[in-house]
């Protein structure tokens, strides 16, 4: 039997679509993110107009690296590509790199409580993903 005969799971077609939703809305916060007017600037509060004043270009650039990985990645998982997992495993790494600076580098904004939620959900999608990709790779749904 070749590797194109195999099928995926049902549930390896749900999941791919939904992560391919999940990182459109990435890429949509990010786009929000670097494109923002002063007026919607102004908006937010103190801290958190530092933090988008102060940000390296680095962060911006593994923000774009993480949502634009996992678009490309969710897309490859759809082709059943296996250049997917090493998509994801870059988008994995630009999320890490990202939450280092945000939970231990920058002082603009206190990350604590319901602030923490989001970003580990993030790091716990795209370590899944990760494993889901290496998953697929393994049962022959992705070549």
């Amino acid at each position: 039997m070749t590797d194109k005969t195999i099928k995926p799971t049902s549930a390896f077609w749900i999941i791919s679509v939904v992560a391919l939703i999940w990182n459109i809305m990435g890429v949509i916060a990010y786009l929000g993110q670097a494109y923002m007017t002063e007026e919607v600037l102004k908006a937010l509060p103190e801290g958190e107009q530092a933090y988008h004043n102060n940000a390296p270009a680095w962060v911006t650039a593994v923000f774009a690296i993480a949502v634009f990985a996992g678009v490309f990645g969710s897309i490859g998982l759809l082709m059943r590509k296996k250049w997917a997992t090493m998509l994801f495993i870059v988008s994995l790494i630009a999320v890490i790199a990202q939450l280092i600076y945000n939970v231990f580098i920058q002082k603009f904004v206190v990350l604590s409580g319901e602030k923490m939620i989001w970003p580990i959900v993030v790091l716990v999608i795209a370590i899944l993903l990760v494993f889901l990709s290496r998953k697929a790779a393994k049962e022959g749904w992705i070549y």
